[in-house]
C-alpha cells in the first residue's frame, strides 16, 4: 500500500493539485513536503495532530517531513476559517509560543531517521529580513488582486460584515513564499494541510510554477469534525491541548474514551497509527458489542500515549479507574488532583477531623451525599457508602486525618457513581 492509498483508507485525503501527477513523482522516490504551524498559542490543539500526524505518516513511508513554525506568518493572522480578524500578537508572545510548540512539533517527528530525518524550521528566518519592497516586486508582481479574491478564505471575509484588513489579506502570499523558498532550498515539492488551507497552498504552488518553473503539488485533509458537525478537539471547558498544563493525561484520556460512537472509529484512522486490520477489528466489536467500548479504550489510549507518553497513560487509565471503583493506593496527588477536577468538591474546615474526627453520617450530610442523619445512617446500612473508594457498614464510623489522602482529600461515594471531595484547603 502506497502513502496515498493508506490516507484514502483513512479517509485523510480531501484535495489534491493534481493526484495522478503526485501519485507517479511518489513512485520515483522519497518526496520532501512540508506543513506550517502558526503560533496563535503557547500549545499545539487535538486539531493540530491530523497534519502534524499525516507528516509522521509520510516519513513512515520514508519521505522527508519538514514542521514550519510559523514566527513570521504568526506575526500576521491567517483569515481562513475565521469570520473576524485576529488580535495581532507581539513579537514577544511570538517569540514565546514559538519555544513552546517547538517543543510539541518534536515529539512527533524522528529527527535522527537514517535518509529521512524531520527537519524544524522556522519561516521568520527567510521572511523578515525582507525588505516590503523586495516583497512586493518579487512575490506580490506574481499574483492578481482577482485570483486573490477567487479564494474562499478571502472572499467569504470580505462578504461578510467585518470583512479583511490589507494585513490579512496579505497572509496567503507569505504562505506562497514560505513554499517557493523551501521549494527552491531544500527541494520541497509537497505542502499539506486542512482544507482550510487550500487557497494558501495552492498559491504557494502557484508562486514556485511562475516564479522557479518548479513543479510543486498540495494535498489536503478534512478538518475534524463530530457527528453532529461542529470542530474537534473542544471540551466543555474548551481546547484540548497537548500541553499537559493546559490539558492533563487525564482529562485528554477522558475525552477520548468518551467520544460518541459516531466518531470513534474515524478518529482511530486519523488519530492513531493502529493497523488497518486492528482497527477493522475494533469496528466489527463496536458494532457487535458497543456497551464494552473497546474502540473508546483503544483511542484513548493511543492518543494519549502518543501525546504524552506510556507511563502518563497509565497513570491516566488509573485515574480513570478510581470513577468506576478503583482503590486510590499508590496514586500520586497530582493525579488525584486530576480526578478531583471532574467532581464535586467541598471545602471542611481542617480542625473537624482532629481528635475524635468527624461521624461519617455528618460528612455526608456536608458532601451533599445526603439530606439527613437518618438517610444517612440507612445508605451505610445498606452497603451504599464508600470512603476512599473502599465500602463502610459501621453506621458509628468517623473521619479522622489517618483517612486523609495527602493529608487533606476524603474521597466520598454513594452508589456506583456519585462522588463528593471533601478537603481542607
Amino acid at each position: 500500500m502506497t502513502i496515498l492509498e493508506d490516507l484514502k483508507w483513512r479517509g485523510l485525503l480531501a484535495d489534491c493539485t493534481d493526484e495522478s501527477a503526485l501519485a507517479e513523482r511518489l513512485t520515483q522516490g522519497p518526496i520532501t513536503l512540508y506543513c506550517g504551524f502558526d503560533p496563535t498559542a503557547d500549545s499545539l490543539h487535538v486539531g493540530n495532530l491530523v497534519p502534524l500526524l499525516a507528516l509522521r505518516r509520510f516519513q513512515m513511508f520514508g519521505h522527508k517531513p519538514i514542521a514550519l513554525a510559523g514566527g513570521a506568518t504568526g506575526m500576521i493572522g491567517d483569515p481562513s476559517g475565521k469570520s473576524a480578524e485576529r488580535n495581532l500578537q507581539t513579537s514577544e508572545q511570538v517569540a514565546h509560543n514559538i519555544a513552546c510548540i517547538k517543543t510539541q512539533l518534536a515529539r512527533f517527528l524522528d529527527f535522527d531517521a537514517v535518509g529521512n530525518a524531520a527537519r524544524l524550521v522556522n519561516n521568520a528566518d527567510w521572511v523578515a529580513p525582507m525588505s516590503y519592497l523586495d516583497f512586493l516586486r518579487d512575490v506580490g508582481k506574481h499574483f492578481t488582486i482577482n485570483w486573490m479574491m477567487a479564494k474562499d478564505s478571502v472572499r467569504t471575509r470580505m462578504e461578510s460584515d467585518a470583512g479583511i484588513s490589507y494585513t490579512e489579506f496579505s497572509y496567503m502570499l507569505l504562505q506562497a513564499f514560505d513554499f517557493y523558498h523551501l521549494r527552491t532550498t531544500t527541494n520541497c515539492e509537497l505542502q499539506v494541510g486542512a482544507t482550510d488551507q487550500w487557497g494558501n497552498i495552492t498559491a504557494g504552488t502557484e508562486l514556485c510554477r511562475k516564479k522557479a518553473g518548479a513543479s510543486a503539488w498540495g494535498l489536503t485533509f478534512p478538518l475534524l469534525t463530530k457527528a453532529d458537525g461542529t470542530k474537534y478537539g473542544k471540551s466543555a471547558s474548551g481546547a484540548v491541548y497537548l500541553d499537559p498544563k493546559r490539558t492533563s493525561p487525564y482529562r485528554m484520556y477522558q475525552f477520548f474514551v468518551q467520544s460518541d460512537d459516531r466518531d470513534v472509529i474515524k478518529l482511530l484512522k486519523v488519530l492513531t497509527f493502529l493497523s488497518h486490520e486492528e482497527i477493522t477489528r475494533l469496528e466489527s466489536e463496536l458494532a457487535a458489542n458497543p456497551g464494552a467500548r473497546e474502540a473508546h479504550k483503544a483511542l484513548a489510549r493511543e492518543v494519549t500515549t502518543l501525546v504524552h507518553g506510556k507511563v502518563a497513560c497509565e497513570d491516566a487509565i488509573r485515574a480513570s479507574e478510581i470513577m468506576f471503583g478503583g482503590g486510590v493506593e499508590g496514586i500520586s496527588e497530582a493525579l488525584f488532583k486530576d480526578v478531583v477536577g471532574e467532581i464535586p468538591t467541598k471545602r471542611v474546615d481542617a480542625g473537624a477531623f482532629e481528635g475524635a474526627g468527624l461521624a461519617l453520617v455528618d460528612a455526608l450530610i456536608q458532601a451533599g451525599l445526603a439530606p439527613s442523619k437518618g438517610q444517612a445512617r440507612k445508605d451505610v446500612e445498606g452497603g451504599g457508602i464508600y470512603v476512599n473508594n473502599i465500602r463502610e457498614s459501621a453506621v458509628a464510623r468517623a473521619i479522622t486525618n489517618n483517612d486523609l489522602l495527602f493529608g487533606k482529600y476524603l474521597l466520598l461515594r454513594k452508589g456506583k457513581r456519585t462522588y463528593t471531595v471533601l478537603t481542607t484547603q
